[in-house]
């Protein structure tokens, strides 16, 4: 069998957050504002995406941390999402669709060069899906 490589490693951008920074911003003379931003910027910071020729890794968590784990052959469709106000940082979501029951849908949110992740993500979920003989079939 052969070994499992990092193809990408990511985390999302603090613009995810820049509406509740400005909006907050406008309250730095009260103490709690400062620590919701403290605790939204902690909260980016400590959400890591992973992405290895045979699964994708999603770790997050400031004081709990939790490590979520999606085998590529599972991914069924993949989406770029990219809306006006990520586009102007050149910022895109990668939606994935997939058959885990416990995760069925995952976004990896606001990540650069998102055209290029998705192509790859494709290019390792096919091979991943070959490896492993694994086909997809629908019923409807």
């Amino acid at each position: 069998m052969s070994e499992e490589k990092n193809v990408w490693l990511g985390t999302p951008s603090q613009v995810v957050n820049l509406g509740s920074y400005i909006l907050l911003g406008l309250f730095f003379w009260l103490v709690i504002p400062l620590f919701v931003i403290l605790w939204k910027w902690l909260d980016v910071k400590n959400t890591k995406y992973e992405l290895t020729t045979e699964r994708i890794r999603t770790r997050h968590g400031i004081l709990n941390k939790e490590t979520d784990e999606l085998e590529l052959y599972r991914v069924r469709d993949y989406k770029l999402e990219q809306p006006f106000f990520l586009r102007m940082f050149s910022l895109g979501n990668i939606i994935l669709e997939t058959s885990d029951r416990s995760h069925p849908t995952i976004v990896i949110k606001a990540i650069s060069n998102g055209e290029e992740l998705r192509e790859k993500l494709r290019t390792h979920v096919e091979a991943c899906r070959t490896k492993k003989n694994v086909r997809e079939v629908d019923f409807e």
